[in-house]
């Protein structure tokens, strides 16, 4: 399992990092999906709901939850990312910039109008604006805890972290969730962190070791790194600057674009490509790197097959929150003996519409890549590696034929 930016939240979530606790209940609440933390983990939000109701008896239940975990949201991202200056995230902190009284933000594009300037838990006259309440502070306590100890829960990330990785490399091919971080030239970005300075695949070990020293050591350092690595600009699995704020506050939609990282530009670079698949030490001309994390835009002529199959992004947004812009169900990528090829699932309405109508998810098929000699098991990263291990014990049993080594009673 090749771990994504929600992966890596839920991960944070659970060894109790509470910036990811507070994303991890608002993006439940805001997708409807509230039944995963109640009735599948076992985490209730009662608490969480009654308070909001206090502070926003106008909204529906759901929605004055979503507005409280929000503003929590940004307060414990904003002291994360005080503490975290490595992480190059201050342009997320923001509550700072809310002008109270004028209603509206400060950003150093101008001055653009709040949406509403009710904050109901954020002291206008204080300095510190990231300072939670105490009612806020035992909500987010008991979160904490309801996570932490949480067995269903446990048991999934315990699998995520047995199983998965930040990266894999696999027959050839180069698999991962998001961008390997570049500059606009097509060269690799190089991020310092920690005094050390990192670049290509290097950032990419470096991410994977301090996602799994959280989990090994909960380090406050390693759980603030998983955030980051949920959300950041400079982080593999997002590679993305997320406008959360903006798309929350602010009226002005031009303050949502979240510019990317120039690697998701230059994916069409046949060159790029290969200059990825070198730096993680596979063959340019044929290997592929598999990606996800961007879904393709099928309905306005996006193909999946990018730089002359040198890569092939396999996020259709199987999401139903996407289905609107990428027009199917995602991608899934076959690889056998014969080649590769690419499955498109066209939408269906919902489960219930499917089974009333025996209908199934449809598949369109197509051929990326046809190979003229059947591929066998000697071909592939587990064949060789059997190869080796035979080879290993031929040379043993001459060894002991020819008397270089005596059989022990």
């Amino acid at each position: 399992i090749e771990w994504g930016n929600h992966d890596v939240l839920w991960m944070g979530a659970a060894l109790g990092s509470r910036a990811c606790i507070a994303s991890v209940v608002r993006n439940c609440l805001r997708y409807d999906n509230t039944d995963v933390l109640e009735r599948g983990y076992g985490i209730s939000l009662r608490a969480l709901v009654t308070f909001a109701q206090h502070l926003y008896p106008d909204k529906a239940p759901i929605q004055a939850a979503e507005k409280a975990i929000t503003i929590m949201l940004f307060k414990e991202e904003g002291r994360l990312i005080e503490r975290n200056p490595d992480l190059q995230m201050e342009s997320r902190r923001l509550l700072h910039h809310i002008d109270f009284r004028g209603a509206c933000a400060v950003l150093p594009g101008g001055r653009y109008e709040l949406r509403k300037a009710y904050f109901p838990t954020i002291d206008e006259n204080t300095d510190d604006p990231y300072q939670l309440t105490e009612e806020e502070d035992a909500i987010l306590y008991d979160l904490c805890i309801s996570f932490t100890e949480s067995p269903a829960l446990h048991r999934h990330v315990d699998f995520l972290y047995r199983k998965g990785s930040l990266y894999l490399t696999c027959n050839g091919n180069l698999l991962f969730h998001g961008c390997v971080p570049m500059n606009a030239d097509g060269t690799f970005r190089a991020i310092t962190y920690g005094g050390k300075t990192y670049a290509g695949r290097s950032w990419l070990d470096f991410c994977d070791r301090m996602a799994r020293a959280a989990y090994l050591h909960r380090e406050p350092a390693a759980l603030d790194f998983l955030y980051f690595l949920w959300c950041g600009r400079l982080s593999p699995l997002s590679g993305r600057e997320v406008k959360t704020f903006e798309r929350t506050f602010l009226e002005d939609r031009t303050t949502w674009e979240e510019p990317a990282d120039p690697y998701y530009r230059l994916l069409d670079d046949e060159e790029m490509c290969e200059n990825v698949l070198k730096e993680f030490g596979l063959a340019p001309k044929r290997g592929h790197i598999i990606n996800g994390h961007v879904p393709v835009k099928v309905k306005k002529g996006e193909t999946p097959v990018k730089a002359n199959g040198r890569a092939i992004v396999i996020d259709g947004g199987f999401c139903k929150a996407y289905h609107s812009k990428t027009g199917i169900s995602g991608f899934t990528l076959l690889s056998n003996s014969r080649g590769l090829r690419l499955l498109a699932h066209q939408k269906i309405a919902d489960v219930r519409t499917a089974l009333a109508e025996n209908g199934d998810i449809e598949s369109v098929s197509e051929t990326v890549e046809l190979v003229s000699i059947h591929t066998t098991v000697g071909d592939t990263d587990q064949g060789r590696e059997m190869q080796e291990e035979i080879t290993d014990l031929y040379n043993l049993l001459l060894a002991y034929q020819n008397g270089v080594l005596k059989p022990q009673a």
